[in-house]
């Protein structure tokens, strides 16, 4: 029984899966995703409908799910006058921003599902977990999609707002916790001044960057009971 996490697919369905070939899952394993499934890449949404399928990965929202999440509730009403008079700037202003974001490819997938099938994408999105903490191999993890924003050393997790925890990203060169190591996706390790590996996994300070650039580098995975690094590059 083994710990995995991942971040950050971008609708690369095919890396996603030798990513699964390659670690190996099995059922009794169990695989942390830190969100940004969706977006960008070519298949977003056939991923969600594999981890529908999948009882032993869990998954966190990331910022992507999020815009997803407020702009598709919109965009699958009917069009009334009612839903009209109802329909703000703000709506507009999310739908832009998620356009701008690279909406498209989940958009043009999820347009072509039954409306059964929808329902079930929305549904599945709608119970992602913000945050996760375990402990593997007697160490404390904390799991995230971006970081802690706002970050004080005496504020728990649960006081955190979700944009904090979703859209604000790691402060790499800070210690957020002596006893804890975090995990975060949502900023690419190439973008991370100082890493002399950059489109690797990164470790300092107790934090470990795992979102490897899946759309220009490679896919990273980690297992956590002995801390192996996977990896599975972009063709």
């Amino acid at each position: 029984m083994a710990t995995y996490v991942m971040s950050d697919l971008h609708g690369e369905y095919d890396m996603f899966l030798k990513m699964l070939e390659k670690i190996k899952l099995k059922d009794e394993d169990t695989l942390y995703i830190l969100g940004d499934v969706l977006d960008r890449g070519p298949h977003p949404i056939k991923i969600i409908q594999k981890l529908i399928l999948m009882p032993n990965v869990i998954c966190l929202i990331g910022n992507h799910e999020l815009m997803a999440l407020e702009c598709l509730k919109y965009l699958m009403q009917e069009i009334t006058d009612e839903s009209i008079d109802n329909f703000h700037e703000d709506n507009l202003e999310s739908i832009l921003q998620w356009q701008s974001n690279g909406s498209d490819s989940t958009l043009t997938e999820f347009q072509a599902l039954s409306r059964e099938e929808q329902l079930d994408v929305m549904d599945y999105l709608k119970d992602l977990y913000v945050y996760a903490q375990i402990n593997v191999a007697g160490k404390d993890y904390l799991l995230v999609h971006g970081g802690l924003g706002n970050y004080s050393p005496d504020k728990d997790i649960e006081d955190y707002e979700l944009y904090e925890l979703v859209w604000c990203r790691a402060e790499y060169d800070i210690q957020y916790y002596a006893d804890q190591y975090v995990i975060t996706g949502h900023t690419p390790t190439c973008y991370i001044e100082g890493n002399d590996k950059p489109g690797f996994i990164y470790q300092r300070n107790n934090h470990i960057a795992i979102d490897c650039g899946c759309l220009e580098y490679r896919l990273g995975c980690l297992r956590l009971d002995d801390m192996e690094e996977f990896y599975v590059e972009r063709e």
